[in-house]
């Protein structure tokens, strides 16, 4: 591929499951992205919620749609995104990164809600191969960042990389009355990471001393798939670009950042709409 071909990256802030169903600014800037985008030949999705103690990636030609939730409508499980695998993509993937070690995953995992979440907007015709990458709960930010660089020929191989999760993910503090709108601390922080990724994506890692860093991310594993857009943009001495910014329920960050990707337009997005919240509390939900 030429140099102007190459494939673009993106963090999309996925939020609630219910965002696969839901209609609002940020479901619209998804789907305006994939529509900005040339077909890609499969997606690379990193997931916050495929989150062990390994680094693997799906090689099966099937994966099955995860439902890796609880507590929310009967119409959420029956989304199925039915998009093809790619095992030769896995293949490659384990041989690009070398030495480090990547599993070959053929059975025990699939397309998870973090990914299919955001994919039923991009590509809802589901008819790109998707291979996940796990995250290693094991590994320091660091082996994120350079993984991430390390997979970074991919994008001139068409491969569209996807990281999913949230700038700012604290479950314990939401509010369900409050679908556009977070708290001074979570604002504050996704503020300075916008900055960060903005002026410096390598230096995102430098964040965690911010003072909002343990309530906005009190547990990593949401924010780790921004490090490996941080990663990416290293390696091809870019800044990222933003979306869609704001956060949703009091304390989750929806802000998304593309790499590489033309302008889309987000005009006219009206604020979304509350979901009804789920029968379960919200630290029981698994989002």
């Amino acid at each position: 591929m030429t140099e102007s071909s190459v494939m673009p990256a993106a963090f999309l802030g996925h939020g609630t499951p219910m965002n696969a169903l839901d209609d609002n600014r940020y479901t619209r800037a998804w789907a305006g992205w994939g529509n900005a985008v040339a077909r890609p030949r499969a997606i690379l999705a990193v997931s916050a919620h495929w989150y062990i103690n390994a680094t693997a990636v799906t090689a099966m030609a099937e994966p099955k749609t995860i439902h890796d939730f609880y507590g929310f409508p009967d119409r959420l499980f029956a989304v199925d995104y039915p998009a093809p695998g790619d095992p030769d993509l896995a293949a490659e993937i384990k041989d690009l990164v070398e030495p480090t070690w990547v599993g070959q995953d053929h059975d025990s995992w699939g397309i998870d809600h973090g990914s299919w979440s955001v994919l039923v907007h991009a590509f809802p015709a589901a008819d790109v191969p998707v291979v996940q990458l796990s995250i290693n709960a094991a590994k320091p930010f660091d082996y994120h960042v350079e993984l991430g660089r390390r997979l970074a020929p991919l994008r001139e191989r068409g491969v569209l990389i996807v990281a999913s999760g949230n700038v700012v993910h604290n479950l314990r503090r939401i509010v369900w009355d409050r679908p556009d709108g977070g708290y001074d601390w979570a604002t504050s922080f996704d503020a300075r990471v916008v900055e960060v990724m903005q002026s410096d994506p390598a230096a995102l890692i430098s964040v965690v001393d911010e003072a909002e860093y343990r309530l906005a991310v009190p547990t990593p594993d949401h924010f780790i798939p921004l490090l490996y857009l941080a990663g990416l943009a290293g390696a091809a001495g870019e800044t990222a670009d933003v979306l869609v910014q704001g956060c949703s329920l009091g304390s989750l960050s929806m802000t998304c950042f593309t790499l590489g990707c033309p302008p889309v337009a987000t005009a006219g997005q009206p604020a979304p709409a509350a979901s009804a919240a789920p029968d379960l509390l919200p630290d029981e939900t698994n989002m």
